[in-house]
């Protein structure tokens, strides 16, 4: 093979690899929590740029929380982003951040939730791990279970690039997801059970949609501050 013929060979195969990387996410580096200065508020501390029952979400002394199981969301959608949070569980917490949500009214199987837990009661200790605190709810369960004592603040990073979802809790990175790989409703990769209401491959979810929160699920509470997300677009 000539020189000239060996170099019009790489120069296609950098082209390629040019388009390849512009057509397809790439995964990013490592997670760990960020130094959140600058960023925006999810959440304007009236609420006005929420979508939420009235009367059931309270911002007060910089701490969210609601009185009843009832979803708050953005009314923005934000695609490529990382959102930085706090929250207080008390004991048999169950609640959620929420991502790419494309329908509010039915978010259950049009949106991916991180599953927040008090893993330290026995009801979620004892659950599958696709259930526990930092897991992609009924899909991926966390490396670790992290998640602090009721009553003890914990802190969310969680990066969402295209199909690709990171989660670090309390300084661990414990969830590192491509959606992709989720082509089913009913079997995860592993081949556990996806539980039946999340009818919808994470594969066919559109990567583009809004940040929500769960309210107080199963009579529990749990609180949030310094919700703060940064567009990476």
């Amino acid at each position: 093979m000539n020189r000239l013929a060996w170099i019009g060979i790489v120069a296609c195969a950098l082209v390629q690899g040019a388009f390849a990387a512009d057509a397809e996410p790439a995964a990013a580096e490592p997670l760990t929590h960020p130094d959140t200065a600058g960023w925006d508020d999810l959440f304007a501390a009236d609420l006005s740029n929420a979508i939420a029952p009235e009367g059931v979400w309270t911002l007060e002394n910089g701490e969210l929380t609601a009185s009843e199981d009832q979803n708050i969301w953005t009314r923005e959608d934000y695609e490529n982003f990382l959102l930085d949070l706090e929250f207080k569980n008390a004991p048999e917490t169950n609640s959620g951040v929420i991502v790419y949500c494309s329908n509010v009214k039915n978010w259950i199987p049009n949106a991916v939730e991180i599953q927040i837990a008090d893993d330290h009661a026995p009801k979620w200790a004892d659950s599958h791990p696709t259930w526990r605190c930092g897991a992609v709810f009924g899909h991926l369960a966390a490396s670790k279970s992290v998640v602090k004592d009721p009553g003890e603040w914990n802190r969310f990073t969680i990066r969402c690039v295209g199909p690709h979802i990171d989660v670090v809790l309390n300084g661990e990175h414990i969830v590192a997801m491509d959606m992709r790989e989720w082509t089913s409703a009913k079997t995860n990769p592993d081949g556990s059970d996806i539980p039946p209401w999340l009818s919808k491959p994470l594969s066919e979810i559109p990567t583009k949609g809004k940040i929500g929160l769960q309210g107080k699920h199963g009579n529990a509470p749990i609180w949030f501050r310094n919700l703060k997300v940064k567009r990476l677009d």
